[in-house]
């Protein structure tokens, strides 16, 4: 497999002098798998429309598109570079769109094709001359997508329903795990509080601890992992709590605890610099070794072959 980043910032498009470097467009990774290439793609943030736009190029010219777009969740700076997604417009263009939803009376073509309306954007979603097929998904421990290339799916911590993503192939593995931040006890701990209910507290520190520990046995031994890292520890400490977004700190601690081995920090915070990134790293990153795994800021056009 190879990977390549497309977009890698969270939240907002943060372009500019200050974001060269890293790079400003939201989240998209592209995934090529095995000898024929087969394409992958994960979210569809402003970074996707560079990457339709390098596919016109590359792939097109060797025959019709054919590509899975597998959705993190639908929140906007996840799904607003669809309508500007070249492909889509192209004849024989074939996509499966693949997603959770969080509402159960709207399915997956109206959440990410609602914003293709004349009172957003100029072109309708019945107007596309691509074939597009929605597939909702779910927590699924084993999915078989064909051609050897085999799926885990798994429900993260975020405001709405929100997937990680394990996709293996030839026992060559890459995850992602954003939108997402630690499980916690949601019961009120603090003794004195007149609320205060002694075995309900410890039950949701119990459901904290395994749900936290069943998210590190999702990516536990990955070849890749793709994690949230939008906030450092004391950023999160300070007013980020609930907000659906990782310390880099945890999250590497996480991932040398599930002998991860190679540790792409994701999603950076729109406000962040390139040169407060590059400070970061000279505390934060590594290469790997017995103690853990190679950890790295992921950046724009950056290319991992697995």
């Amino acid at each position: 497999m190879k990977v390549r980043f497309w977009g890698v910032r969270g939240s907002i498009p943060s372009p500019g002098a200050k974001t060269q470097k890293y790079g400003g467009n939201t989240a998209c990774i592209e995934l090529r798998v095995g000898e024929a290439g087969r394409l992958v793609i994960v979210d569809a943030g402003s970074g996707i429309r560079p990457l339709g736009n390098f596919m016109m190029g590359h792939d097109l010219p060797k025959g019709p598109i054919r590509a899975d777009i597998f959705l993190s969740h639908t929140h906007w700076d996840h799904i607003m570079g669809y309508p500007f997604f070249t492909p889509i417009y192209i004849p024989g263009t074939r996509l499966k769109v693949h997603g959770p939803v969080s509402f159960e009376d709207d399915p997956l073509e109206d959440v990410v094709g609602g914003q293709m309306k004349y009172r957003y954007f100029p072109v309708n979603l019945g107007e596309l001359a691509s074939e597009i097929e929605y597939i909702r998904l779910k927590e699924t421990p084993l999915i078989d997508m064909g051609d050897g290339l085999m799926l885990t799916t798994k429900l993260i911590n975020h405001p709405i329903t929100a997937l990680g993503y394990r996709f293996t192939y030839n026992n060559v593995s890459v995850c992602t795990c954003y939108d997402t931040e630690p499980f916690r006890n949601l019961f009120i701990t603090d003794p004195s509080h007149p609320d205060y209910d002694e075995a309900m507290a410890l039950e949701g520190e119990e459901v904290a601890v395994e749900q936290n520990l069943a998210v590190e046995q999702f990516f536990a031994g990955a070849d890749l992992l793709i994690h949230d890292a939008q906030y450092t520890a004391a950023e999160y400490a300070k007013g980020r709590v609930n907000w659906g977004h990782t310390a880099m700190e945890h999250a590497i601690a996480a991932a040398t605890r599930a002998g991860v081995k190679r540790l792409a920090l994701f999603h950076h915070d729109p406000d962040r610099t390139d040169q407060q990134l590059d400070e970061l790293a000279v505390s934060l990153c590594r290469p790997a070794s017995p103690e853990g795994p190679e950890v790295f800021f992921a950046a724009e056009g950056m290319e991992i072959d697995l």
